[in-house]
């Protein structure tokens, strides 16, 4: 069975949300503060490890860091999130 693919107008309201009265707001530095997706505040992908295709690396302690990563808040980003969230239900399935 063909996997399927998620295709959603960014701006649409289930695909992007912006609280700009965060005291967070934007959480990432290089965030763009015109387009910027709070919907997923929390990735979900963070689950997926080294598998979630965004921009992390791993501290000397194995915490991975995600700082540099704009995949949940970038116009692309609910796309990404929804076409991947097979591999996170994965995960949460009992074996």
């Amino acid at each position: 069975m063909e996997e399927k693919k998620f295709e959603f107008d960014e701006r649409a309201p289930y695909a992007y949300f912006q609280n700009s009265a965060c005291p967070y707001f934007p959480c990432h530095e290089k965030g763009n503060k015109e387009f910027f997706n709070c919907l997923f505040c929390y990735c979900p992908l963070y689950a997926l490890g080294d598998k979630c295709g965004g921009n992390f690396v791993y501290t000397e302690n194995g915490v991975k860091d995600c700082s540099n990563c704009l995949i949940p808040h970038s116009k692309g980003g609910y796309m990404y999130i929804m076409n991947n969230f097979s591999k996170i239900s994965e995960l949460a399935k009992r074996k």
